[in-house]
């Protein structure tokens, strides 16, 4: 056969690739969330960079700060990078390989010399130079470099997708911990508030004491209750300094450089009435860990197919040019030239039991793929579903709160003018500034718990800036 007839019958046979061909797996899903029942879903598209829709100017500056100097996230990248890389080289295996070659040769050949040589005819010493270039073509005829070539591109889309998911990680403990904060500012200035409009109580009591008029028993409560107030306020002042240091952190920033920016307390994100949350099936295609683990299985699934191909012969064709002489100086004389041509089979035949246990190593890891894609699935839907009720039945319960906490104001204030006008004594008064004070603080606490649980809604459905595989 001639090399030209060689080269095309490798050609035709390359068309072909042994192992599984990957498909992604169907895995059916509900065509809707079972708590969206208990929203209003809207209608639309989901809004990628949804902490915008806060509309807090701030919150987006940090946002932007952490997706550009978060340390995570340029590791994430950096990993990319390198996925990226490999993905590539790998291409440069369907191309042949090309050596540059130069060598020198001191022989000293046996006394006996050269085989049906008359004994001293030929030198036994004697020098070679030789240079050239050599250049070997793996014909890829059972798809053992196309299955690699696979598994290095899925592994790169698994690498994008893990940045994705380190991302919208990014983001949502950005604005959780915003949220955190501007929940404990709110707690702080509730306490801060009632320490004072106890501390001027405190002083009613010791005037009515001083004109005979009050108890010492009284005076005693008062105190009491002006001091755990203010014990309250020492752990929310740790809560505040902890969330800004946190955010500075994730913004890629010293612990204590966003102080001065994020000191001055602000209010919470008022709640929407309505979500966007698209359907299971979106959510799939949208969450990257879910990506992640779907091309971790496509990769495992080519890497199996790798595996097989070394039940079969590689096909190499080989080639080489150069020049070779006794003396350096003679390597462009005329008739010192080589060249080669041809191709050379290998094939592991007695090496099958190895080649067997490799694929069925294969075949497992490729089984433990699909199952953490499934389990990633499970964990998916698990967690939008809990999201989605957490937020409802939070919502809920500020409704709530802010009816308990304006109420329990209005009864203190009505409590203080009583005692003030001595109708009631100060134990009334004391109750109702107690229960005040913990609707008040039940309710900053339960609006930092809705905002957050809006943020995990958000982080489960998949939502953030997103870079291509």
């Amino acid at each position: 056969m001639t090399a030209p007839a060689l080269l095309a019958f490798a050609l035709v046979l390359s068309a072909c690739a042994v192992g599984p061909n990957y498909r992604e797996p169907e895995i059916p899903v509900a065509d809707e969330f079972g708590a969206a029942g208990l929203l209003e879903p809207g209608q639309g598209e989901i809004e990628r960079q949804w902490w915008r829709q806060f509309g807090d100017p701030l919150l987006d500056e940090l946002v932007e700060a952490a997706v550009a100097n978060n340390r995570d996230i340029a590791a994430a990248t950096a990993r990319l990078r390198e996925a990226r890389a490999l993905r590539r080289e790998r291409l440069f295996d369907f191309l042949p390989s090309i050596t540059g070659t130069a060598g020198y040769d001191n022989v000293r050949q046996s006394a006996s010399g050269t085989p049906g040589a008359p004994p001293g005819t030929i030198d036994r010493e004697y020098e070679l130079y030789d240079a050239g270039f050599d250049a070997a073509w793996e014909i890829d005829l059972f798809g053992r470099v196309r299955r690699a070539n696979e598994s290095a591109r899925a592994l790169a889309g698994a690498a994008a997708a893990a940045r994705n998911q380190v991302v919208l990680s990014v983001i949502a403990e950005v604005a959780r911990n915003y949220f955190e904060l501007r929940g404990a500012q709110g707690r702080l200035a509730v306490a801060r508030e009632n320490a004072g409009n106890q501390s001027r109580a405190l002083e009613l009591v010791n005037e009515r004491l001083e004109a005979g008029r009050g108890t010492a028993l009284d005076t005693a409560r008062a105190v009491a209750q002006v001091e755990t107030t203010l014990a309250s306020i020492p752990p929310l002042e740790a809560e505040v300094d902890r969330a800004m240091r946190r955010i500075a952190v994730l913004t890629g920033e010293q612990p204590g450089a966003l102080v001065d920016r994020l000191s001055e307390p602000r209010e919470l994100p008022s709640l929407p009435d309505t979500l966007v949350l698209g359907n299971p099936e979106d959510l799939l295609r949208r969450r990257p860990d879910i990506r992640v683990a779907e091309r971790q299985l496509a990769a495992a699934t080519a890497a199996i197919g790798v595996q097989v191909a070394d039940l079969f012969p590689r096909i190499t064709i080989n080639a080489g040019i150069g020049l070779a002489a006794p003396r350096i100086g003679q390597l462009d004389d005329s008739g010192n030239d080589r060249r080669s041509f041809g191709p050379s089979l290998s094939w592991g035949l007695f090496d099958f039991g190895h080649v067997y246990q490799r694929i069925r190593a294969a075949g497992a890891r490729s089984a433990e793929a699909l199952a953490n894609y499934e389990q990633a699935v499970l964990t998916a839907l698990e967690e939008t579903e809990n999201s989605l009720s957490d937020f409802a039945r939070e919502r809920r319960r500020v409704e709530h709160l802010t009816r308990a906490a304006e109420a329990s104001r209005q009864a203190a204030d009505l409590a203080t003018q009583r005692f003030e006008g001595g109708v009631s004594d100060f134990l009334t008064a004391l109750d109702a500034y107690r229960t005040s004070l913990e609707a008040q603080d039940q309710l900053a606490i339960s609006r930092t718990r809705a905002a957050t649980a809006l943020v995990t809604i958000y982080k489960a459905l998949g939502g953030g800036w997103e870079v291509a595989p």
